[in-house]
């Protein structure tokens, strides 16, 4: 599988953490996605993908490619055996500069890219992809793409700036002296926190710490589950077991044995660090 990546350059580096091309056969028919404190944008060039955006909601296909921004569950994703499109991982606030509606409506609803940019918009940017010299340029006519439609966003700024020290502090900072720092009440930042990123400040904390604390985690190593909780600030080893399955859909021993089984079966693949094999 064919992953290429790179960072955008200023002011999108602000709002994006990567830019990536993936083409070829996935490592498994099904991954899920643990939710995170990320948006995501991708633009289909292959068969159509399916989601299915949590338990509860039926699976859907995606043809022309999804747009979402923060989930606060994990995903089904399914590939195709011959996958290829270019996406955006966006930082938490990044999409909200090219999303005509406010991000709360996206929050685990995830829709196709020309519900957002209108179906000639998305045709046109197809065409030109795909016919694209290489994952290389293809990356940069979606950068160019996303220069293009971004705009100013009011708000972004404070949203920004709070949702940094969230990051900093592992989702420690204490979402009221965020707001008394930033000369809002709490009402107002997590009505704008929902606007831009489509969750709370609190719900973008928990993210941050969950995630955090699962990339600390080695699977080739035995784990002690109780001071790995203790150590991230969770109340007890409960707490953690819950948050967990709220962000991944599996408990925290059932989730090494997955890493451990992607690792094993395919050892140094790109995408072994997030998703997780479902099926």
């Amino acid at each position: 599988m064919e992953y290429v990546s790179r960072t955008p350059r200023p002011p999108l580096d602000g709002l994006i953490d990567d830019l990536y091309y993936l083409e070829g056969t996935p490592p498994y028919a099904r991954l899920t996605l643990p939710a995170s404190p990320a948006a995501l944008l991708i633009v289909n060039l292959g068969p159509p993908f399916r989601i299915r955006a949590g338990a509860d909601i039926e699976t859907a296909e995606y043809a022309d490619g999804c747009v979402v921004t923060m989930s606060t569950r994990a995903w089904d994703f399914g590939y195709p055996a011959g996958t290829r499109s270019v996406g955006v991982h966006f930082k938490p606030w990044g999409l909200a500069p090219f999303l005509p509606m406010p991000a709360a409506e996206l929050c685990d609803r995830p829709v196709t890219v020309e519900q957002v940019w209108g179906r000639p918009a998305v045709a046109e940017l197809r065409d030109r992809l795909a016919t694209a010299d290489g994952p290389r340029e293809m990356l940069s006519l979606l950068e160019e793409e996303l220069m293009r439609r971004l705009g100013e966003t009011a708000g972004l700024g404070l949203i920004r700036h709070t949702s940094r020290v969230l990051a900093a502090t592992r989702g420690a900072a204490p979402i009221g002296d965020l707001s008394v720092a930033a000369g809002v009440s709490s009402t107002h930042l997590a009505q704008r926190f929902k606007d831009l990123i489509g969750v709370t400040p609190k719900r973008l904390a928990r993210a941050y710490r969950f995630t955090a604390t699962v990339l600390a985690i080695d699977p080739a190593v035995p784990i002690d589950w109780s001071e790995l909780a203790g150590g991230a600030g969770y109340f007890d080893q409960a707490h953690f077991g819950h948050e967990f399955r709220a962000f991944t859909g599996l408990t925290p021993t059932r989730y090494v044995e997955v890493r451990r089984r992607f690792l094993r079966d395919h050892p140094g693949h790109p995408l072994e660090g997030w998703p997780l094999p479902a099926d």
